[in-house]
């Protein structure tokens, strides 16, 4: 616990850089994009089968699912101690991939030692989760440790998640994370992670994107309540909660 409320004021005090916006200077611009793609709802889950799916239409791109076995969300960047076990398997919808018997950042591990032992992939995106990871969700989620694990390994990443509701509506997660592999993929940044957390819209649709901090807490917002994107009130703060309850999706850099 000690360590997560530690992260999460880690997190809390970073600024976020414009979303589509390059750099003056990137580390690889590669005209063939390796993506490895994992999450925390586990290998089987829709969230990261609808990503893969809208993944193979994109030109000049090879797709790697590394992904829990089972559902481990909550887990934060847990590690497991000793040797990694995985097996073959696959999405929801029969892309192949590699199931891992271990955490989120235990799939990099294995990814890394083995699916990309010679040259490390391009790009890792972590989700589509399901719900939101905003907030003090940030320290605890299994799909950002995926993705800090990937950074800390000197791989660009990005964790992307789709807010809880009825149904979960994961297309719009999907078109913000095409939107930015679009705008981003000829401008990676050596172990740059970036976070996207887009709402399900009870009435209305997602307003657009914002750049946001990570806030401390809730507030007074129910983090399990529907977000009514309707609304043309502004965000009281630039936080992604305060963003996000204002129906944008938010987008912040977690590691530089």
């Amino acid at each position: 616990m000690r360590c997560s409320i530690c992260l999460l004021s880690a997190l809390c005090a970073l600024v976020v850089t414009a979303p589509v916006a390059p750099a003056a200077a990137a580390t690889h611009r590669p005209a063939h994009l390796s993506v490895l793609v994992t999450n925390d709802d586990g290998v089987a889950a829709p969230g990261i089968d609808a990503l893969v799916q809208a993944l193979r239409r994109q030109p000049a791109l090879t797709v790697t699912v590394v992904a829990p076995a089972k559902n481990q969300s909550g887990t934060g960047g847990k590690t497991t101690a000793g040797t990694l076990k995985a097996i073959r398997s696959r999405t929801k919808s029969g892309y192949p991939a590699t199931a891992v018997a271990g955490y989120p950042a235990d799939t990099i591990t294995y990814a890394l030692a083995h699916q990309f032992r010679r040259r490390k992939p391009d790009l890792v995106l972590s989700g589509i989760n399901f719900g939101q990871n905003i907030g003090p969700f940030v320290g605890i989620s299994g799909t950002v440790g995926a993705a800090l694990a990937a950074g800390k390994r000197g791989v660009p990443a990005l964790a992307t998640s789709q807010g809880v509701g009825s149904p979960t509506n994961f297309p719009a997660g999907v078109k913000q994370t095409i939107a930015w592999l679009v705008a981003n993929r000829a401008h990676l940044h050596r172990g740059r992670v970036v976070s996207i957390n887009t709402p399900t819209c009870s009435k209305g649709h997602v307003r657009g994107i914002l750049g946001a901090t990570v806030a401390a807490s809730y507030g007074s917002n129910d983090p399990f309540g529907a977000v009514d994107c309707s609304t043309t009130a502004r965000p009281a703060s630039g936080s992604d909660v305060a963003e996000y309850y204002a129906g944008y999706a938010t987008i912040g850099v977690l590691r530089r």
